[in-house]
Order: C-alpha cells, then structure tokens, then sequence
C-alpha cells in the first residue's frame, strides 16, 4: 500500500529527516510512504508554488491512502494544507487516517489563543461575536467525521508528548491501523470510549 504523508512536516528544520523517519515506518509495515519533499521543485522558479501543487496532487493520485498530520499548526487547528490534502483524498474516495499530537479538546485550545465567553443562549463565543465549534471534538467535526466514514478515528496520545512535532507514536500508530487494513486485519488499536469526549478518536499510551 502506498500512504501519502500529509502535514506540515514540511516545514520543521529538520523537514527532510522526519520524512525518511516516517518513510522507515512505513517499510517496516510493508507500506511504501511518499512524501511531499521527495518531489524535487526548484524554488526560484516564478512557478514554484504551482509545481509543488501539481507534484503533491499527483503524488496523492498514486496513493491508495493518506496519513494526516492533524496537530494544531500555528493556531488551535490544523494546517490548512493538510486539511484540504485530506478532504481531496477522501473525495477520490481513498482511505484516510490521520493524527494530532496534542488531545486537547478544540473549543479549550481555542480559549488558549483568544477570549472565549458565553452568549446569552449558553454558545461559547470569541471576541468577535462568533459562535466557538463546541461538539467535545480534537478539532473541526468535518474533518473528524470524515476520518471516522472513510478510514479510520483520528488518533491521539493519552497526553501531550514533550515534542508534538518529532513524536511519531501515534503516527506509527496509524501506519499500523493503515497495514491492518490492507491486509484485513481488526484494528490494533483500542478506542477509549469511556470518556464520551473520545469517542470520536482513539487514544494511544
């Protein structure tokens, strides 16, 4: 099987390092990873963004499923890229996994960055007035339940890591959910359904 690895990866220091440590997963799995990066784009060029695009999409054209790198990127949510990445792939009607490695609930991550009160009917509200998404979800719900209807829950670690960027637990957790599925095996992994907070994912650790 052939896995997309889809995230803002990319853009760590150390970019091209944590692709070849997901790719090595992957192979340990028996599943080949393609990686954005393995596309080679010469970034002078003056179409150098419309490359990349058409490098990423026909990469995931040639994949069989996609794992999502869904840790909150420069704000309480996931990176836009990634999201949209996820959103092609489940329309071409591929299988999708995906992880975030931070298993706070949205709206709480949401209060971390902005001020969030009550309205007068009871919603949870920025300061401009905008009702806060507040279903007991990791993140945006057309992205949870778009895991759960064409792969698999979004996986999450019981706690935080101290490197959310460089821990591939639950990264290979998926990997191992992936090849599972190839094969027809029942998914290794337990979903945590006690707390109704995670019932829409499922918690490694």
């Amino acid at each position: 099987m052939k896995i997309y690895l889809a995230g803002p990866d990319v853009f760590l220091p150390d970019a091209v390092e944590i692709g070849r440590r997901k790719a090595a997963i992957c192979a340990r799995h028996g599943m080949r990873g393609l990686y954005p990066l393995d596309n080679a784009v010469d970034l002078s060029a003056a179409d150098a963004s419309l490359l990349i695009f058409e490098g990423n999409e026909a990469m995931m054209d040639a994949a069989d499923a996609i794992i999502a790198n869904l840790t909150p990127f420069r704000g309480p949510s996931a990176d836009a890229g990634t999201v949209y990445e996820l959103g092609y792939m489940a329309g071409r009607g591929k299988l999708c996994f995906a992880y975030s490695n931070d298993p706070t609930v949205y709206a709480e991550r949401v209060a971390r960055s902005y001020e969030v009160t009550k309205s007068a009917d009871g919603h949870l509200i920025d300061g401009d007035g905008l009702t806060v998404e507040n279903f007991g979800l990791p993140d945006n719900l057309m992205m949870i339940h778009t895991l759960e209807l064409h792969g698999a829950r979004l996986v999450t670690p019981r706690q935080r890591p101290q490197d959310i960027w460089h821990d591939l637990t639950s990264f290979e957790a998926c990997v191992a959910l992936a090849a599972n599925r190839g094969t027809g095996k029942p998914d290794g992994c337990k979903p945590a359904t006690a707390n109704p907070t995670n019932a829409n994912r499922t918690d490694i650790g």
